[in-house]
């Protein structure tokens, strides 16, 4: 896994998660990807496990906007750092650890999320 290979995953990444579309969620991940919406998280198992989670709860079209960069690399592990907004005023930072296999789709996802604190007034 190289930068500009991460970046174009993080950018598919975002794409799928906006058009709700199964084959663009599952094609990001192996047919056995573990992934994790968190470090304390059991996880899902399996492309199509993500793609059904995923499909449950859909954000409404234009309720959101994400921006995912590649934070660092090493072989097939690779870090990215971004943020989700939602205009309900909700932003969110991101951490996400990705491995990836010899095909480029990730074979393990793990995310940390926190949203940015309310301003105080």
């Amino acid at each position: 896994m190289d930068r500009p290979a991460f970046q174009a995953w993080l950018d598919r990444y975002v794409d799928a998660w906006r058009s709700g579309d199964r084959a663009a969620i599952e094609g990001l991940f192996s047919d056995d990807v573990r992934y994790f919406y968190g470090p304390y998280d059991e996880g899902l198992s399996g492309a199509a496990a993500v793609a059904d989670d995923w499909l449950r709860e859909l954000d409404a079209p234009g309720s959101w906007e994400a921006e995912y960069h590649p934070l660092a690399i090493d072989g097939d592990v690779a870090v990215a750092r971004g943020q989700s907004r939602y205009t309900n005023g909700r932003t969110f930072s991101n951490i996400f650890v990705c491995m990836f296999g010899a095909d480029g789709r990730c074979r393990e996802f793990r995310e940390w999320y926190m949203e940015r604190p309310k301003a105080k007034t």
